[in-house]
């Protein structure tokens, strides 16, 4: 039997309950997969500091959880990041099917978290991306000296209304209810900031505008008063709404036992309806929704699921092989970012991401720059001069074919095939952050094989019969972002007829006046067709039309 993609355990979700499961599972010597299709870490990364996670005084979000990475990596835990497109689950051997294989293994662990809620109130939808959002630190940066509301009375309101402060002019906070929902602490710290204004017993009636919001109406529960606030000298403003979860459970309907809001029901040990089953984290029916009760569901999934394996390893017969220890567990040191390698721009995981790649590439690339003035252009340079000196599957031109790039749109880095030809993917700026590994992905679906797609899916790309221009608008902090990228490139690398060019709106400020962006990922089609939001491969299609 072939046991490379058996595994005892494959975790869906790579956030603090799906790393946990794979640093306990990978310590007590089973094989365990944790896969990921955004941003290892998952929601936590963008938070910019966490203070009550235990034994950690300050740090931040994405620091934390590369801190677990690095620990269920020391002890065997393996990472994929790709998207799960189907679960089977009967039977004592269950299939993970994702965009880059498919995966064997005796149980499953569902960590795949929530994305936030939209309230319905009119103009919500209308307004998004243009004054409506849902991150803060995604999109809290185009608002900067300018007001901005916040709807919401939990944890994420009182916490990113003050992150908000960095930015904007003033912050009102509108709370339905009579007061703050969450601990005392955060509370205070909103109540008590001198740029915060907070607002009980009111709710958002309606958000309107032109290309940009101009108008909130908002009105007291108790009392029917409304309030309109409207800008002065055609300015806008920003509503950001922080009102709950949405479980990403859509996987499992069906399969597995949900709530009336789509939460997986579990038992006192993360036991789904479904033998070998297992759920943990902000996907569960649960009252908390913090890190601390994350990791907990994680661990304690895990040692279920340890005990789930061994059964299945003694009915079957077959035992997955055990996971090698790269190192021991890293030092509990969280405020200290991994050093790069000396001399080299990439951290040791991002190498081990890239030989990766590198290995199962088909064809060379030529990673063509056409450049402008602006040290951001000589950073780009610089990545890409040090990415092509990893692998002899790249090379790296400066200036050719600079036509196919006007110069209000450089620095940019070109896909190029062998012979010269466009692969019809760009990147103007430079792809790090969360993009880069949307990048390496996009330079993998250009040299080949690419990521696996369905037979239906492959023809639907494949059937576009008109030329589509494609501009994915985004921010390197926004975990949301690759998403879309990942999918505007796999389509273009597969249909000459079309072309993704992504832009970090961070070096292009005129693209965000041009299309009235305010909030990331911003998706223009043809020049003309504005979305935002992130989306699959098959939701995009779906755009495409």
């Amino acid at each position: 039997m072939d046991d490379r993609n058996f595994y005892d355990v494959v975790v869906v979700g790579g956030g603090p309950a799906g790393l946990t499961a794979g640093l306990y599972l990978a310590r007590a010597c089973y094989r365990v997969l944790v896969v990921e299709k955004e941003a290892f870490g998952g929601q936590i990364t963008i938070t910019a500091e966490v203070v009550n996670y235990p034994g950690v005084g300050r740090t931040d979000g994405k620091t934390l959880t590369q801190t677990m990475r690095a620990q269920a990596e020391s002890f065997g835990a393996e990472f994929l990041m790709a998207d799960v497109t189907s679960l089977e689950l009967d039977g004592d051997v269950k299939r993970v099917h994702t965009d880059r294989g498919v995966y064997s293994c005796f149980g499953v662990l569902l960590a795949t978290g929530a994305h936030p809620r939209m309230l319905g109130f009119p103009g919500e939808a209308e307004f998004r991306g243009r004054g409506v959002a849902y991150c803060a630190t995604c999109d809290g940066e185009f608002f900067r000296g300018k007001e901005v509301f916040v709807v919401g009375g939990g944890f994420a309101a009182a916490e990113e209304s003050v992150f908000l402060t960095r930015y904007a002019s003033h912050v009102t906070v509108l709370i339905r209810k009579d007061d703050f929902s969450c601990a005392e602490a955060a509370a205070r710290e909103a109540r008590e900031h001198p740029k915060i204004t907070v607002v009980a017993n009111s709710q958002v009636e309606e958000v309107s505008g032109d290309t940009a919001l101009r108008k909130i109406r908002y009105r007291n529960s108790k009392t029917g008063e409304e309030t309109v606030f409207s800008t002065e000298n055609n300015d806008t403003f920003g509503v950001f709404v922080f009102a709950g979860y949405v479980p990403a459970s859509d996987l499992v309907k069906g399969k597995v036992e949900l709530d009336p809001q789509g939460y997986i029901v579990t038992d006192r040990n993360q036991k789904t309806s479904l033998d070998g089953v297992y759920a943990a984290g902000d996907v569960c029916v649960k009252n908390l929704r913090q890190v601390v009760t994350a990791v907990g569901d994680g661990a304690t999934a895990a040692t279920e699921l340890e005990r789930y394996s061994a059964a299945m390893q003694t009915k079957t017969g077959v035992h997955p092989r055990k996971p090698a220890p790269v190192s021991a567990a890293p030092a509990q040191k969280t405020e200290e970012k991994s050093e790069l390698p000396e001399g080299g721009l990439f951290s040791p995981d991002m190498l081990s991401q890239m030989q990766v790649i590198f290995e199962r590439m088909e064809q060379n690339l030529i990673l063509s720059l056409d450049l402008d003035d602006r040290p951001v252009s000589n950073e780009l340079r610089q990545y890409m001069e040090e990415l092509a000196k990893l692998t002899d599957k790249l090379s790296v031109s400066v200036g050719e074919g600079s036509e196919r790039t006007a110069a209000s749109e450089r620095p940019c880095v070109r896909v190029l095939r062998a012979d010269g030809t466009d692969a019809g993917l760009a990147f103007h700026g430079v792809p790090g952050g969360h993009e880069f590994t949307s990048f390496m992905l996009g330079l993998y679906n250009a040299a080949g094989p690419g990521q696996s797609l369905d037979d239906e899916t492959r023809a639907r790309i494949l059937g576009i019969d008109r030329k589509i221009d494609m501009k994915v608008l985004i921010s390197l902090s926004c975990t949301m972002c690759p998403e879309l990228v990942a999918a505007a490139q796999r389509i273009a690398s597969l249909n000459p007829l079309v072309t993704a060019d992504v832009y970090d709106l961070n070096h292009f400020e005129a693209l965000k006046e041009r299309y009235n962006v305010m909030s990331v990922p911003c998706l223009v089609i043809d020049d003309s067709r504005v979305t935002f939001g992130k989306k699959n491969v098959q939701q995009l299609l779906d755009e495409l039309g």
